[in-house]
This record gives structure tokens, sequence and C-alpha cells, in this order.
């Protein structure tokens, strides 16, 4: 019987927070269509106007969290792969990287090298877009294609709802949803509304109140990234045992002047403290591990923002990053992968 190796695939990030480093990772980033999905030479034009100014400024958000050992997001992905490895017998357990290093592309070379002919491919988005799930998977078939790889997939799906990530995401929050705290915001990442309607199969899903989006089912709701995210807040509430005016879902991360999908984040940060909202707890339930978005643009910019608007304190909730019960989790979520078709 062949080995099944598992590759674990997360965003990635910059080698360094040296200017260089960071403007060669955003090129990299957003020259991706399925990022910013205009025709190229648009692209390429956009990309080139941001990279003038933004390398500098998140090369310093990136040194204010950058970790002895490296990028948080780096370190804390290779700690649950060492995690993950003594649950998944069946082969060798491997990192790779979107963008940056390692990889997508070095890493099935290098399982590939190694006469591994199954790989389950696990992107680490618990839900579905186009610029995180479809990209990633799409690079692994075109490695496998161009290199002539005789590598078979199967593909961790999105797992937003399964009980399994729910029941860690609670574990994880519950010594933090015990303390004192007046309020509990999900901040997800954001998304441009045009990507939503290029995924709805239906062209006529609403996307402009979260009633609808509470609602949807079917084939609306396996590609809309705001449903799940939504039902993702919901179900977590429900089993935290939160009242509905307890929390509160909005969307982080909005980039360049495109209407993004609503409440913002940052918005809502001086909303909650306008109404009077003390203490505020912030989990960030889009991202398994703990990055650049979290600790920075949460941990310390939200935590300014909030005080700032008349709060007390902003509590930033760890991702799952390599709690007991997330690695179990997922260790039963990528063996019941589907094979690609």
């Amino acid at each position: 019987m062949s080995e099944q190796a598992l590759l674990l695939v997360n965003l990635g990030s910059p080698a360094s927070t040296e200017v260089a480093d960071v403007r060669r990772y955003l090129n990299q980033f957003l020259m991706d269509p399925y990022v910013i999905d205009l025709p190229w030479p648009v692209r390429r034009l956009l990309v080139s106007l941001i990279l003038i100014k933004r390398p500098e400024q998140s090369a310093h958000a990136y040194a204010s969290i950058w970790w002895p050992e490296g990028s948080p997001l780096v370190v804390l992905s290779q700690r649950l792969i060492d995690a993950v490895r003594p649950y998944w017998k069946d082969g060798p357990v491997e990192l790779a990287m979107r963008y940056g290093e390692q990889s997508i592309e070095r890493s099935l070379l290098k399982l590939a090298g190694q006469g591994i002919g199954k790989v389950t491919f696990a992107p680490l988005y618990p839900q579905f877009a186009d610029s995180t799930t479809t990209t990633a998977v799409e690079e692994a078939r075109r490695v496998i294609r161009e290199h002539g790889l005789n590598i078979q997939l199967s593909i961790l799906q999105p797992f937003y709802d399964q009980p399994e990530y729910l029941d860690a995401l609670v574990a994880s929050a519950k010594p933090y949803l015990a303390q004192p705290h007046d309020h509990l915001l999900l901040s997800f990442h954001g998304l441009p509304e045009r990507h939503l309607h290029k995924t709805d199969p239906t062209g006529a899903h609403c996307l402009k109140t979260t009633d609808c989006c509470q609602r949807a089912e079917g084939p609306v709701l396996a590609s809309c990234y705001r449903a799940q995210c939504i039902q993702s807040a919901a179900a977590f509430a429900e089993r935290a045992g939160l009242r509905a005016d307890q929390w509160s879902v909005s969307f982080q991360s909005r980039l360049g002047r495109a209407k993004w999908i609503e409440p913002y984040t940052e918005a809502h940060l001086e909303e909650l403290a306008a109404k009077g909202v003390k203490k505020l707890l912030v989990m960030c339930p889009a991202f398994v591990a703990d990055c650049i978005e979290t600790l920075e643009e949460i941990g310390d910019r939200g935590r300014e923002q909030f005080v700032e608007a008349g709060g007390e304190d902003l509590q930033l909730i760890p991702c799952l990053n390599t709690h007991e019960q997330w690695v179990q989790a997922l260790v039963d979520l990528c063996r019941r992968a589907p094979l690609a078709l």
C-alpha cells in the first residue's frame, strides 16, 4: 500500500522584515489573479503603484510582531506540522505556503522525489474563497501538470461548519470567554464584493443583508464566503452559549477603494466603543494561525483604535495555532478529504 502524504498549506509570509523581501512577497501575492481579479495590464499597473509605498509600511508592521524564530505565521505553522505528525501514520507530513517559501511547487517536487503518489492537500482556510482555497488548489494542479508528477490529490474542503472545527474553536476561546468582558467580536478577513458575485452560481444572491447569508444553502452557501463566515460565527456562538446581543461579526483588512463586504472591523470597533463597550474580546476565525492580520492589525492597531474611541481594553483571543483539540480535529478532517476529480 503506497504512502499518503499530508501537505498543509497556508498563505505565506515575507522571508524577513527587510523592505526588499516584503516587496517581493507582496508582488507575488498581489499579482495572483485570484487575489486581484483584474486583467493583467491593469493588475500590473495597480500593483506597481501599491509597491511604491506599501512595502515600507508593511515592513514596519511585520517588524512589530516578528519573533526571534521568524514570521509568527511560519513558526506557528511549523509547530502545527510537528504536532500533527504523531497522529498521521500514513506518510510524511509537510508544510507549504502559497506565497513565499516553502512553496507548493517545492513541497510537491520533494514528495514526488520520495516516491509519494498520493497527497492529501489541506488548505488551512475554514471558509471558501477564490483568493485562498482556489488559488492554492490550482497552484498544486499546475505543478503536477507542468512537471508531469504522478501524484493523486485528495483535497480538504472548507470546514467552516464541521463540528470538529467548531468545537476546537470553542475550546480554544473558553478561557477568554470566562473572563469579565462586555462583548465578543468575531472579525473575519474581508473580500471585495465582486469576488462574491463572481462565485455566486445563481447571480442573484444578496450581499447586503446578514439575513440573506444566514439563510444561504446549497450551491450558494458552498461558494459564498460571507455566508460561510456568518454561519461559522452563529454556530460558534450557539456552542459557546452566547446570546445574540453578546457577539457580532465584522470584516477586516480592506485594501484599495473597491467596495468590500461589510461591516468593516475598523468602523465596528468605534461603534462598539460608542455604545459603551469597555472590555472587548476579539477573535479571528478565518485564520487558524496567528499572523500579521491578527497580531498587528487587531492586537496592536485595533486595540489602539478601540481605546482612542472610548473603550478600555481589547483582548485578542489567539487563533487555534497548536491547540490540542484543533490538532486532532485537523487530522480527522484531513482523513475525510475527498479524492480530487
